[in-house]
């Protein structure tokens, strides 16, 4: 992976939603999905037009979510496609009864460099009242299992949220367990079926975080956040800490890297429409999945033009248009703040992020000039 990838020429990440169609019905779904495929989506000529520009793009990350692809008939023929053309792909399948055994070997075969499932509980219980169907908790551990046997590496999502945060803990002890390559914990933005009853605090962003970075100095697997572009404050601020006590030790891979099965982890300062585009089913070309505002369409427009000059990316990647203690902040560069979740709570990209405690160096500087003048005017 390149040390220094210019997000404003390339994204580092692209997201591709196959399908709507899933025959889940999660609590938290981004896409409202449903069971049935949009006549209207990307069809296969398309998908492999869209297939080329991400090669020319030249993006180090390629991710097929849905929905659910395997409701598409011709995912595998397009995993073979991206494959044997440069792209390098991981796919996110919903664990349902279509993620069999032989749909895992297939995919292998034809060349998928990784394979996501959600875990979103320690337990059946847990996890299948999120997913809000019976029997997807005993799948996605069987599919992880399956994926082991044909030396296909695992990412595990977990969505974080008021459902299951209490059983964080036991999540992790089941994690220790599996044989996966990164735990990808994303933080909800509440769009879709989300709603902001789900939503977390802010100082419960700052637990999680810390049980995250414990964890990560412990586990053989790799752990990094999505929607929570704070967390990269986090740890540069425990950095600091560490090395004013003299104990300093190498941060984790959230910082760049490469992943054991060969996939690098994003550079610092990634946010949505910066260094990440998502790309619907339609051919809508959004700043993430969780962001919906459409700067184009693949159908009309070349991929690459859309992310360099679209006004709508350009603008998300300057940070002198950011607003609130975000704009004013140290960590703007490395940080930013989900502009996702800036949006879905004020209609605002710019926004300040809502689900964040840190105050600024120059907030804290005015309150101390502040308090010094009311002092000495008494």
């Amino acid at each position: 992976m390149e040390p220094r990838l210019n997000l404003d020429e390339r994204p580092f990440i692209v997201i591709w939603e196959t399908t709507q169609a899933c025959d889940l019905a999660c609590v938290h779904c981004r896409a409202c999905a449903q069971p049935v495929r949009n006549r209207l989506e990307l069809s296969t000529v398309e998908a492999k037009q869209l297939i080329d520009q991400v090669r020319e793009l030249g993006a180090p990350v390629f991710v097929l979510t849905g929905g659910d692809p395997l409701k598409r008939p011709d995912i595998f023929e397009l995993v073979e496609y991206a494959s044997t053309n440069g792209v390098r792909i991981s796919l996110t399948p919903s664990a349902t009864p279509l993620l069999t055994r032989e749909a895992i070997q297939n995919l292998k075969n034809c060349g998928l460099a990784r394979l996501a499932v959600s875990l979103d509980g320690p337990d059946a219980q847990v996890h299948d009242n999120f997913r809000r169907v019976s029997g997807s908790f005993s799948w996605t551990l069987s599919a992880v299992r399956w994926a082991r046997e044909v030396g296909l590496p695992v990412q595990i999502n977990t969505t974080i949220t008021r459902h299951n945060l209490e059983y964080l803990d036991s999540m992790i002890v089941l994690l220790e367990q599996l044989d996966i390559v990164l735990w990808s914990v994303f933080f909800l933005v509440p769009t879709g079926r989300g709603s902001t009853i789900d939503l977390i605090s802010a100082e419960e962003f700052e637990e999680v975080f810390e049980k995250l970075y414990q964890t990560s100095r412990r586990v053989s697997f790799d752990i990094k956040s999505t929607e929570a572009q704070h967390y990269r404050r986090f740890l540069l601020q425990r950095r600091t800490e560490e090395k004013r006590q003299g104990k300093a030790e190498p941060l984790p891979l959230f910082f760049g890297g490469v992943t054991p099965d060969g996939i690098g982890r994003a550079p610092r300062g990634i946010n949505d429409g910066k260094g990440f585009v998502f790309v619907s089913h339609l051919g809508e070309v959004f700043p993430s999945g969780f962001l919906p505002v459409s700067a184009g369409n693949v159908r009309n427009e070349s991929l690459r033009e859309l992310y360099r000059r679209a006004p709508l990316f350009v603008g998300l990647r300057d940070s002198t248009n950011l607003k609130g203690k975000c704009g004013i902040c140290e960590f703007r560069e490395v940080c930013g703040g989900s502009r996702a979740r800036a949006y879905a709570l004020t209609g605002d990209y710019f926004a300040e992020e809502p689900c964040c405690i840190w105050q600024p160096d120059k907030i804290r500087q005015f309150r101390s000039s502040r308090s010094s003048q009311v002092a000495r005017a008494m």
